[in-house]
């Protein structure tokens, strides 16, 4: 039987491999760490969820495409908001407070839908072409009692006016001497999050064209399902726990 050579640490064309540094962990130990608990009511200012509502906007727009297009090859979309504003119209005291939960109101909404679409062109060499439009939408919903999560908070500002007799002859009154008292509440203002936002669409161009035919015009008809969330900062006082971590002090607590 003839020799058979092998090759050093077993590779088949006797290069060694590479070396791999490595370092062995060391398990650690993993304890709780202690809590004090103190039962409280704190109070916390903190947004509010108001309300969570989905507003369907229709819109239609015309979009130019220079050079002109023979083919769409897709379009891709996202929504942003301009303004959410709410707008109180109906109110419900607080107690013999002078401050009001707003039980109905108009939900203001504006924005732009960003399109980006990529069409082919009629030279059957060149790249695709790349279009970009803002289409922009505004409108506005009404939002009842029965439909809000938590009810907004508003303080009514109020002025009064006194006005004082002639103290030479009290039949005749002061036009110089005025007594003023302005009340001024700032509230704060209800505002909107975006949560998401789906899109049915049709893209067409308006003129009929023949196979490999070319359009400058691209219409579509968009229904966008806009996804909200309107919220306030208010301040509650809720039952909690206060939780303080104690630690091992070893000898300083001798």
């Amino acid at each position: 039987m003839g020799n058979y050579g092998h090759t050093p640490h077993g590779t088949p064309d006797g290069i060694p491999p590479c070396e791999v540094n490595s370092l062995q962990q060391i398990p650690l130990t993993d304890d709780a760490i202690g809590l004090q608990e103190t039962v409280g009511t704190p109070t916390f200012k903190v947004p509010v969820v108001l309300a969570e509502r989905t507003l369907q906007i229709v819109v239609e727009s015309d979009i130019s495409l220079e050079p002109s297009a023979t083919e769409i090859k897709r379009v891709t979309k996202n929504v942003f908001l301009d303004q959410v504003k709410l707008v109180p119209v109906r109110f419900c005291p607080i107690g013999d407070t002078d401050f009001f939960e707003v039980t109905r109101a108009k939900l203001f909404v504006s924005g732009h839908i960003r399109k980006d679409i990529e069409y082919a062109t009629r030279n059957c060499h060149g790249g695709l072409r790349d279009r970009i439009a803002e289409v922009p939408f505004s409108g506005f919903a009404e939002i009842t009692a029965d439909e809000f999560l938590e009810f907004p908070v508003i303080g009514i500002s109020d002025s009064s006016t006194a006005r004082f007799l002639n103290d030479k002859n009290e039949i005749e009154p002061r036009l110089d001497k005025y007594f003023f008292q302005n009340l001024v509440k700032y509230n704060e203002q209800p505002y909107g999050e975006l949560l998401g936002a789906n899109f049915y669409e049709l893209d067409f161009s308006p003129v009929h064209t023949k196979h490999g035919g070319e359009f400058s015009t691209l219409r579509e008809k968009t229904v966008l399902d806009l996804h909200l969330k309107v919220l306030q900062v208010q301040q509650w006082q809720v039952a909690a726990t206060r939780t303080l971590p104690i630690f091992d002090e070893g000898t300083l607590d001798i």
